[in-house]
């Protein structure tokens, strides 16, 4: 079931995720939803929170990425092939000099800024099945993983442009929190009451 995408301004964007056990309900069809939501959106990654729970999961398939011509062959077959779902996720370490990409947001629509971060990191998760892992990525995997990483820990990329270009996007910013949008899928905006 494709799920609305909780738009920027709802407070559960905000929030630092909860970790869950194997137990948590439903948790086949949660993942199901939320894979089924991100292609419709055609996004790289989602978060738990972007779905309105605060809890630390979130999915990437970075295969849409193996398009760009580019990359060199073993980076196209390694975005291609890259699909995961994290629970539980933790940064160890980051690690290299800063590099800039363009990063947008499913919650934040039709807004794209440059973003500084680390080529290299190491994260320990539990996959779908809560089996424990410490891997390290780097590269675009690292960049999506460290932008959905940020959503479990409340973070938004917004939050880490400069006050200069906060402000420039303020307008913009507002207006996706009123609805004022026009996005090709479904989205909940922090005004919107919660369809049971």
């Amino acid at each position: 079931m494709i799920l609305p995408i909780v738009a920027y301004g709802d407070p559960v964007l905000k929030k630092k995720s909860k970790d869950i056990s194997k137990d948590y309900p439903k948790f086949d069809v949660l993942l199901e939803n939320m894979f089924e939501t991100m292609y419709n959106a055609s996004g790289v990654g989602l978060a738990a929170p972007q779905i309105g729970l605060a809890i630390r999961l979130f999915l990437v398939d970075t295969s849409p990425f193996a398009e760009d011509q580019d990359l060199t062959e073993a980076e196209q077959k390694a975005l291609g092939t890259f699909k995961r779902v994290f629970i539980n996720a933790q940064i160890i370490e980051e690690d290299g000099d800063e590099w800039v990409f363009n990063e947008g947001c499913l919650s934040i629509p039709d807004v794209r800024e440059d973003v500084f971060r680390k080529p290299k990191i190491t994260v320990s998760y539990l996959d779908e099945n809560f089996e424990a892992h410490t891997e390290s990525f780097d590269g675009l995997i690292a960049r999506v993983i460290q932008h959905e990483y940020d959503h479990i820990e409340g973070v938004l990329f917004t939050d880490k442009l400069s006050s200069f270009k906060k402000r420039l996007i303020k307008s913009r910013l507002t207006n996706i929190s009123k609805g004022k949008v026009d996005v090709d899928y479904r989205m909940r905006f922090p005004n919107q009451k919660k369809k049971r």
